[in-house]
C-alpha cells in the first residue's frame, strides 16, 4: 500500500466543520485557540455556527479550512504519507502537515492571503468559469483568441478545466470554446491568473518574513506538479501560487502512474478531492482506495482500516 494524504482547498467549508472534532479531543481545542489567538478572530463561531457568509469571506474561509483539515491530519496518529499535495490554499495545508511551516505562521499566513487575494481586483472586474467536457488544447486555443486576460486557473480532471479573468474576456472565451457544459463561479475574484500578480507580490513579503523548513515528506506542487523536497522550491512555490493556475490533473497522473500511489486520504470537509481522485483513476484504469476524515468516526474508522492494510 503506498498512500497519498490530500487537503482541500476553497469550496470544501461548510458550518459546522471542526466541530465535532472540538468537542472530542483535547489536541483539537489547542489548534483552535492557537489559530483564535493568532488571529484575534472567534473561529470556532465562525465554523461551528457561522453565519454563512461570514464562513464563505475569502479572509475566513482559508484559515478556517487549513485548521480543520490540519486537526484531522494532526488525529491521525502513526500513518505517514509516501506523498502529500493539496489543491489551492490545501497546499499551504500540506507543507504545514509536513513541517515546512508552523501552525501558528500558517494561519496568518493564509488569512493574509485571502485579504490580498480579495482585495487585489475590483468586485465584478472578474470571472471564473469552469468548463465541463473539452479538452485542454480547445480551451487554450478559445482563451488565447479573446482581448483581455483569460487563462487556465484550474486543469481539476481531464473533464473539468477553469478558466479565470477579466470578466468580458471569460465570457466572450466561453462564447467561442461552446462546451457541452460550463458553470460561471459564484467567486469574488479571479483566482489563480495574473490579475492576482499584486496579492501575489504583497504574500511573497510575508513569506521572506518567516521560518520555512525542508517538508519532512515529499509533496507535490500546484504550480507545475514537481515533487518538492527543499524549503527554496516550497517557497517558490507558493509565491508563485496565488497567480498561477493550479496542476491538479497533471499531480494526480503523476501520482497514479509514475508513483503508482493506491491509497488516498483526504483531511477535512467534503469529498472533492476524493471524488476527483475517483475519476482521474478510472481514466487510468486504476483501482484506488479511499478514505475521508472529517469527524472523529471517520477518524476513528479510517485508521482503523489502514492498519489492517
Amino acid at each position: 500500500m503506498r498512500k497519498a494524504f490530500l487537503f482541500p482547498g476553497q469550496g470544501s467549508q461548510k458550518i459546522g466543520m471542526g466541530k465535532d472534532f472540538y468537542e472530542n479531543s483535547q489536541k483539537a481545542r489547542e489548534l483552535f485557540e492557537i489559530a483564535e489567538e493568532s488571529l484575534k478572530i472567534n473561529l470556532r463561531k465562525i465554523c461551528f455556527e457561522g453565519p454563512e457568509e461570514d464562513l464563505q469571506k475569502t479572509e475566513n474561509t482559508q484559515p478556517a479550512l487549513l485548521t480543520v483539515s490540519y486537526i484531522a491530519y494532526s488525529l491521525l496518529e502513526n500513518i505517514n504519507p509516501d506523498y502529500s499535495a493539496g489543491h489551492s490554499l490545501g497546499e499551504w495545508t500540506a507543507y504545514t502537515g509536513a513541517g515546512s511551516l508552523k501552525f501558528e505562521d500558517a494561519i496568518v499566513l493564509v488569512n493574509k492571503r485571502g485579504k490580498y487575494m480579495q482585495t487585489s481586483v475590483p468586485v465584478g472586474k472578474g470571472a471564473m468559469a469552469a468548463i465541463i467536457g473539452e479538452p485542454m488544447e480547445k480551451i487554450k486555443e478559445g482563451c488565447s483568441k479573446v482581448e483581455g486576460i483569460c487563462e487556465i486557473a484550474n486543469w481539476n480532471t481531464h473533464e473539468q478545466i477553469v478558466i479565470s479573468g477579466e470578466s468580458e474576456a471569460v465570457h466572450k472565451a466561453v462564447d467561442i470554446i461552446q462546451p457541452k457544459k460550463h458553470v460561471f463561479l459564484k467567486v469574488s475574484a479571479p483566482f489563480h491568473c495574473s490579475m492576482m500578480v499584486e496579492a501575489e507580490k504583497r504574500l511573497s513579503e510575508d513569506l521572506d518574513n518567516v521560518e520555512i523548513e525542508n517538508p519532512k515528506y515529499p509533496i507535490i506542487r500546484n504550480i507545475d506538479a514537481k515533487i518538492v523536497q527543499k524549503k527554496d522550491e516550497v517557497v517558490e512555490g507558493l509565491k508563485k501560487q496565488v497567480s498561477s493556475g493550479v496542476m491538479w490533473y497533471p499531480t494526480m497522473e503523476k501520482i497514479l502512474n509514475e508513483l503508482e500511489i493506491d491509497t488516498f486520504i483526504e483531511f477535512g470537509e467534503g469529498r472533492v478531492l476524493t471524488n476527483m481522485a475517483r475519476k482521474i483513476s478510472r481514466k487510468f484504469d486504476k483501482r484506488i482506495q479511499v478514505y475521508n476524515i472529517s469527524d472523529m468516526k471517520s477518524l476513528e474508522e479510517s485508521y482503523n482500516e489502514l492498519q489492517k492494510a
